[in-house]
């Protein structure tokens, strides 16, 4: 099967979890023999074309024309791909699948369907809707409307959760016959610590306790509850640090909250880190907290149980689908500091309970999270997808073109 998949996040392009899972997804893929064309966004460092884990990676950069708004970015984002897509749909023989993550490539996935007559499938990993709690002006009922149109367009649409399943139904009104839920998943052995040369006294002195947050530094993501609890977990255990780690629009209005809250010399703000900085402050950590408000799968949540650190999260969303609360983790109540902080404090006081919710915590990851699974999961919805493409009179029409325009190509031959 040969596959054109579409991401404007691929790694080492990274803004969310969009690039780990079609890093992951891919090359699941490619090791179960699908061939796999991924068009992607680019950057002067970065080769144009490479393949990546038997996956052939083409990266284009968007014109260098002023753009007044993100979504016009996002046109001529567009453009640029769907030049790049052309060309090579013109080398190569007939891609069975276009396959679409997320609305920033919408426009093209669009275009090729209707030119080449091949089926589209679409991930939606989150919706304008669910980010903001609404929609609340223009450009976010624009991005709507976008997503609505992919998933309009789209032969089947994937979600993570039965969460976004819900989601979806309501916001789009998507029949439950053209939705499929396949999670998210995570490689246990990538987070699995590899450099000795990061040393814990750069984030905390020997005798501290570790609560760690990794993340965008977003409202939706709930830091600032967890700020809030922070005065509460400090009470009963003092010699608590909190790691902050990750970027966002949301950086300064958190340590402003800090200062306000005192509690400013007891957080590090880290920034960005690497995955081997993560991986290191995983083991350190003695709890991960993830206190979502809106959380549409959570893979976040999946990595620290990879890497064996015990858990606290919201109970909202995705997340509330991975975690069974007390026996591979504990949940908050949704935007409730005093529940967050309890929460933290059970795992900091009890090192058995700890102990227990992330051994049980592991094996759950390695036994229903893994991407074995859910790229045969994928390629199952690809191979349907195309079955019943090939019974309709599109693809008799798709086929009686292409046959047509051979005998024209042939008579100039």
């Amino acid at each position: 099967m040969r596959v054109a998949m579409l991401s404007w996040e691929f790694p080492p392009k990274s803004v969310g979890g969009l690039a780990q899972h079609v890093y992951d997804l891919t090359r699941a893929l490619s090791a179960m023999g699908v061939e796999i064309h991924l068009f992607t966004m680019g950057d002067p460092n970065i080769p144009e074309f490479e393949r990546v884990n038997g996956v052939n990676v083409h990266r284009v950069i968007p014109y260098s024309v002023s753009s007044p708004d993100f979504t016009t970015w996002v046109a001529q984002f567009n453009v640029a791909l769907l030049e790049r897509a052309i060309s090579i749909f013109g080398e190569n023989d007939r891609f069975q699948i276009i396959h679409a993550h997320d609305w920033l490539v919408a426009y093209t996935a669009r275009a090729l369907k209707h030119a080449y007559r091949i089926p589209l499938v679409a991930t939606i990993h989150a919706t304008e809707y669910g980010r903001n709690y609404g929609l609340h002006n223009d450009t976010q009922r624009h991005i709507s409307d976008v997503e609505w149109w992919l998933c309009y367009e789209a032969w089947r649409v994937i979600c993570c959760s039965h969460y976004m399943l819900g989601e979806l139904k309501y916001v789009f009104q998507i029949p439950d016959d053209k939705v499929v839920v396949i999670p998210n998943g995570v490689d246990t052995d990538n987070f699995v610590p590899k450099n000795n040369n990061i040393s814990r006294n750069n984030y905390a002195a020997p005798d501290e306790k570790i609560v760690f947050y990794v993340g965008r530094l977003v409202r939706e993501k709930g830091v600032q509850v967890l700020l809030d609890a922070v005065p509460m977990i400090l009470a009963q255990v003092p010699n608590t640090k909190f790691i902050i780690s990750g970027k966002g629009p949301c950086l300064n209005e958190l340590q402003n909250q800090a200062s306000r809250l005192g509690i400013a010399d007891r957080l590090y703000f880290t920034g960005y880190i690497d995955e081997y900085t993560r991986n290191s402050l995983y083991s350190w950590a003695d709890v991960a907290v993830f206190p979502s408000l809106y959380e549409p799968f959570g893979i976040v949540a999946l990595e620290a149980m990879a890497a064996r650190t015990p858990v606290v999260i919201s109970d909202t969303g995705g997340l509330s689908e991975i975690v069974t609360h007390n026996y591979d983790g504990l949940k908050a109540y949704p935007g409730n500091p005093r529940s967050l902080a309890d929460m933290i404090l059970r795992i900091l006081h009890n090192p058995q309970l700890a102990q227990q919710l992330q051994q049980n915590a592991y094996q759950k990851v390695k036994r229903q999270f893994n991407w074995r699974d859910i790229a045969a999961g994928t390629l199952d919805t690809y191979r349907k997808v195309w079955e019943e493409h090939r019974l309709t009179d599109w693809n008799a029409r798709q086929c009686g073109f292409i046959e047509r325009f051979s005998r024209v190509l042939g008579r100039y031959s």
